[in-house]
């Protein structure tokens, strides 16, 4: 190894240090400090380096692994430590070229393996660490799930989630101690879910079977608006789908959705992506803690809210890249969304009240971009027959700055 290279991230599975390579074994007897959780120190037994088991938060470790620099030091990871793993917070504090990355098999390639699953077409992802409610939007009718579990208690919550979805007959299967001696599979649905005594480190597999009527996440914006707590101050679904349309969401954006309201906005524009971010500014306290609600229902626990009112509580927010202005606008609002805005960034407001409508009119005439109408009517009875009877018409402004 180039002595620049003094940190090695080694990949480590069940089956511990018999099953590394050479390399990695070698790398390990030459340290001067090995890294890693109880299990892995426990998979390789004695050394003669001196140990460090991880902390908590795992943060608070880079100050001791930095400290080594240029001494051989080893930092052991389950699987890849590139996928779901401690090797992305290592790698944003030590340059690349001074680490060398030896993989194991992930828990994902372990699992699709003993499913005999083609691990391209499962969705992947971790609810270890994370907010249970991110698996939400990816439960999708015939997709199969690969998951890392929190603890032994994700899969029984899995399992009573999809029933409460209407997706009960969906398959979990539970993978313990993968490629070690006391691997075991089991399986049940998700409605009749039993199993007991799982380890606290495993994986989950899902095959998703969704029940006529199962509450199952669109692909395109318009959510019903009954799918949101709501008092009345909400972007109807029409208007919201345009409204989505005309944000147009782009992977790792940052959203400001100001006036919120129930959230919806901001919550299908993270949806688009699970990169996607957003923030809420509602100075309403009853509705700002309905937004967290819907927002955990539906599957972005993530999103930001700021429970003040505009233009004051914009100040020191992270940077948006676009802004909704809803829930009726004023001019130093209109003016603090532009301001905050960064060159080509995009801005969507919408009016129903004649006032506010002027207040787009001249941001229109100020700033440019254009003006559009929305008119929605429904199919309302009228005796025996039905007419089409029209809603309050909305105006909207779009504006890109430049």
């Amino acid at each position: 190894m180039s002595a620049a290279r003094w940190l090695s991230l080694i990949g480590i599975g069940e089956d511990g240090l018999a099953a590394l390579t050479p390399t990695a074994r070698a790398l390990i007897a030459d340290a001067a400090l090995i890294i890693g959780g109880a299990r892995h120190l426990e998979l390789i037994g004695p050394q003669k380096a001196e140990t460090l088991r991880w902390p908590s938060p795992l943060s608070t470790a880079m100050e001791t692994i930095v400290a080594r620099r240029g001494a051989p030091t080893v930092v052991l990871a389950s699987g890849d430590p590139f996928f779901f793993g401690v090797g992305d917070m290592i790698a944003r504090n030590v340059a690349a070229e001074e680490i060398l990355c030896l993989p194991a098999p992930s828990s994902f390639s372990l699992a699709a393996a003993r499913l005999k699953w083609s691990q391209q077409d499962c969705a992947l992802l971790s609810l270890h660490g994370r907010a249970f409610e991110r698996v939400t939007p990816h439960l999708q009718p015939s997709r199969r799930l690969l998951i890392l579990s929190w603890d032994e208690t994700t899969p029984a919550r899995l399992a009573a989630h999809l029933s409460a979805l209407g997706m009960g007959e969906s398959r979990i299967h539970v993978l313990e101690h993968m490629g070690g001696a006391e691997e075991r599979i089991r399986s049940a649905r998700a409605e009749a879910f039993s199993l007991t005594e799982i380890a606290p480190l495993n994986t989950i597999g899902v095959e998703v079977i969704s029940a006529p009527g199962a509450r199952i996440l669109p692909l395109t914006p318009g959510l019903p608006d009954d799918w949101f707590e709501h008092d009345g101050q909400i972007t109807k679904r029409d208007i919201r789908a345009v409204t989505l349309a005309a944000l147009a969401p782009r992977r790792g954006e940052c959203l400001w959705d100001i006036g919120a309201g129930s959230g919806s906005i901001a919550i299908e524009w993270m949806l688009a992506d699970p990169a996607n971010r957003a923030i809420a500014i509602e100075q309403n306290a009853t509705r700002a803690a309905r937004i967290a609600r819907n927002a955990a229902s539906l599957g972005v626990p993530d999103l930001a809210i700021v429970e003040g009112a505009a233009p004051g509580a914009l100040a020191g927010l992270p940077a948006p890249d676009v802004i909704f202005i809803g829930g009726g606008g004023e001019a130093e609002i209109i003016d603090a969304a532009w301001n905050a805005l960064p060159l080509r960034g995009r801005i969507v407001a919408n009016a129903v009240t004649i006032e506010t409508q002027a207040l787009l009119i001249d941001a229109f005439g100020r700033m440019g971009g254009e003006l559009v109408s929305i008119a929605i009517s429904k199919a309302r009875p009228i005796g025996s027959y039905h007419a089409l009877e029209p809603a309050l018409p909305a105006l909207q402004w779009r504006a890109v700055k430049s």
